[in-house]
Order: structure tokens, then C-alpha cells, then sequence
């Protein structure tokens, strides 16, 4: 579903992305983890298109996206869902208006948006919130109707930035629960970053740990405390001793 082959990302003289190489499978769900400003949230925007490489190439279902035009970029994305890292609600419409953006803007009839956005936020618990602002609402219901937004176009592959940032570890779990059940009903492609990474790992099938701005390493997210690679091992484990830098 989604193929990076040697992508390089810049701004300006910094280089934040080096040759990676990445191969997601159709219907796979993929953990994105690594030490802070290692370029996981760059990762996630390039493969949704909103940042663009310096080298290589991005492919998303077999159709190279490097370089397309806004035009050309608009079909591809509008099979794609994205939850923010920052919610990126709209702060002047209420939370009907932000879950049913994406139809509004594909043009389905009022009714249409109208039910598939009740049913989006029964998916989500969210049900009689349809009426409040973002101001109104707590991180973690931001969070969900972020989910719910990302998801209500049924799209086949949908990016999660930090899903669970800044928020307890009993909404934490209950968030994850969400985004499982609704994978296995949708069978949709998943590419989650996060700074949790025993909580992702109970979600995703496999990991890449991003540093020094290549894929250092990627493998199965089961026993990935006592992975062979020990910059892996310390980052999960948390110890203070060991290979990684920064």
C-alpha cells in the first residue's frame, strides 16, 4: 500500500529524512517509533503528501506521488485519513462540522453526511456531542473526534500522529481498543507514530525506529524489548546506558 525507496528530506541545510527505505502492506498496521525529532511526524506527512522529499521516491498503492501537483495529489489523498498530532480541529465549527468535513468537501448530500457522522461518533462514544466546540471538549474527545474524522470517508489507509499523546493511560487503552476494533471491521492499511510504545506495540503488527534520520530497524512489534539491536533495546527499555545518542 505505501513504498518509500531511498526518500531524503530537508529544510533548508538541516536533513531530517536519509534514504529510507519503507514497505507497508495492504491491510498491515505499522508502528513508527524513535528518540524525539528523529522525523517520525516528517515520516507520516510525506507519506500523506503534505511534505515533499528532496530524493527518492513515494508510492501509494503503486502510483508514484513524487512531485504531483495539488491536482494530481487529490485523488490519491482523498484515499487517505489523517489524525493529527495537534487534533487540527476547526475551532469555528462544532464537532458535526469537523467529522463530516471530508464529505462536505467530496459534495455527499446533507443526510448522507449526517448519518455517517452519527454513526462515526457512536463508533468513537462520542454520541450527543455533535453540538459542542472544540473549546468545549476534554484532549482525549478531541482526540476522538480527530479519529472520527480520519475515518468517516472510509478511507484505505489512514495515519495516526501521536494518537494518545498527552493523555492517561485508562484513555490510552481505550483508545487503542477504538482503533483496533475499527481496523479489524474496515481491514483499512494503519501507519501510527507514538511515544508509547508498549501501547502501540499491543496495535501494530511490525515497527520501524526512525534515527538519525534512517530506518535504523524494522521488525515484528512482539519482543521488541530484546530486539538484536541494542540502540532498539535501550530505546525501549528506557536505560540510560547504552549506544543511542541524542
Amino acid at each position: 500500500m505505501v513504498e518509500l525507496r531511498g526518500v531524503s528530506v530537508r529544510f533548508d541545510a538541516t536533513t531530517v529524512l536519509a534514504g529510507v527505505d519503507l514497505s507497508v502492506p495492504r491491510g498491515a498496521r505499522l508502528g513508527i517509533i524513535g528518540p524525539a525529532a528523529a522525523g517520525k511526524s516528517v515520516l507520516v506527512k510525506l507519506v500523506a503528501g503534505l511534505v515533499a522529499p528532496a530524493a527518492g521516491r513515494v508510492l501509494i498503492d503503486g502510483v508514484d506521488v513524487t512531485g504531483l501537483s495539488e491536482e494530481r495529489l487529490a485523488p490519491v489523498r482523498a484515499r487517505i485519513g489523517m489524525l493529527f498530532q495537534n487534533y487540527a480541529l476547526y475551532d469555528f465549527l462544532t464537532v458535526e462540522g469537523n467529522v463530516g468535513f471530508p464529505l462536505v468537501r467530496r459534495g455527499e448530500a446533507a443526510e448522507v453526511v449526517a448519518a455517517r457522522v452519527a454513526d462515526r461518533l457512536r463508533a468513537v462514544g462520542l454520541a450527543g456531542s455533535e453540538g459542542k466546540l472544540p473549546s468545549q471538549l476534554s484532549g482525549g474527545m478531541k482526540k476522538r473526534v480527530g479519529i472520527a474524522r480520519a475515518t468517516i470517508a472510509a478511507p484505505e489507509l489512514v495515519l495516526y500522529d501521536e494518537p494518545t499523546a498527552g493523555l492517561d493511560p485508562v484513555t490510552t487503552s481505550k483508545m487503542y481498543d477504538l482503533l483496533r476494533a475499527d481496523h479489524d471491521r474496515s481491514g483499512a492499511t494503519a501507519i501510527a507514530v507514538s511515544s508509547d510504545v508498549a501501547a502501540l506495540c499491543g496495535f501494530v503488527d511490525r515497527v520501524v525506529f526512525v534515527y538519525q534520520g534512517r530506518a535504523h530497524y524494522q521488525g515484528p512489534a512482539a519482543g521488541l524489548a530484546d530486539a538484536d539491536d541494542p540502540v532498539v533495546r535501550q530505546f525501549v527499555r528506557g536505560a540510560l546506558d547504552g549506544p543511542l545518542v541524542g
